[in-house]
């Protein structure tokens, strides 16, 4: 295999750029082992990054993700969010102990505020910098925040700390490449794109059908390589199954041509115009 792409966050610490999701996980306790052994599958294949937060199955996604890091805690890079209910400065503290419990460890490496709400951002902020001066996170961020919102986190004291921004981006939801997209890049703030496979409604679509067949690949391979070729933006799709992991991890063999990034360019067009930012 290829070696895996990296991102670099803005303190200098380099990750992998495909990483794995957790959202649905923990939801069956049926499914849970399952679960497991896909995110160890994953860090077997170096797809170190586990995103996760304390709303996936009202903390079971956490559950799953302490079980699968359990003894390989120092080769994990663990990204979990507070609910915008609990972002205040006392209530982000809170529900980083209750997910560092459910986690089983000491740390988190990144801490994401999950998207705006009642609280001022000042005081989520000042929680995180408490956090990460106590060792309870390594960095935090923020996560569907668009532009404007960006633009008022940096008037917040400790606001220019924020070390990455999660949000919706994929072939088929390009929106961000119009300003938010080059905004981060010119901060050096990586973006985390969830659902890179837009819930997997991409893997119908002909023409991703068409390039990996010509590539030998998959319909997911092609439309995570797309992710994957933007500078500094992390991929984190979700599998619960081993074996689709593996196929998630080939993606950084597979190298998209001029013709097919204008082929996909085509069928999913960039954006003209600035949009407001899309979230599921």
């Amino acid at each position: 295999m290829d070696p895996m792409p990296q991102a670099a966050f803005p303190d200098g610490r380099r990750v992998a750029a495909l990483g794995q999701g957790t959202w649905h996980m923990g939801e069956s306790r049926s499914s849970a082992a399952e679960e497991v052994r896909a995110l160890r599958a994953g860090l077997d294949l170096g797809m170190t990054l586990i995103d996760t937060a304390e709303m996936y199955a009202d903390g079971g996604a956490e559950l799953v993700v302490g079980e699968a890091v359990r003894g390989r805690r120092d080769e994990v890079f663990l990204v979990s969010k507070v609910l915008p209910s609990n972002s205040s400065r006392k209530g982000t503290i809170a529900a980083c102990e209750a997910s560092l419990k459910r986690l089983g460890t000491d740390r988190i490496d990144l801490y994401l505020l999950h998207w705006r709400g009642r609280f001022a951002l000042g005081e989520t902020v000042a929680a995180f910098e408490e956090l990460k001066a106590a060792g309870k996170i390594g960095a935090w961020g923020v996560s569907n925040f668009d532009v404007d919102d960006m633009e008022e986190l940096m008037t917040v004291p400790g606001g220019e700390n924020v070390a990455a921004n999660q949000v919706l981006y994929n072939l088929a939801r390009r929106g961000i490449e119009f300003d938010l997209l080059p905004w981060s890049a010119r901060r050096g703030i990586p973006t985390m794109a969830y659902s890179p496979l837009d819930e997997g409604r991409l893997l119908r679509h002909p023409v991703l059908g068409e390039i990996a067949a010509a590539h030998g690949a998959s319909p997911a391979q092609v439309a995570l390589a797309f992710v994957l070729s933007r500078d500094n933006v992390i991929a984190i799709p979700k599998s619960g199954s081993a074996a689709r992991v593996e196929e998630n991890r080939k993606t950084a063999d597979l190298k998209l041509t001029a013709d097919d990034k204008a082929a996909l360019d085509a069928a999913f067009p960039p954006p003209g115009r600035r949009r407001p930012l899309e979230m599921i």
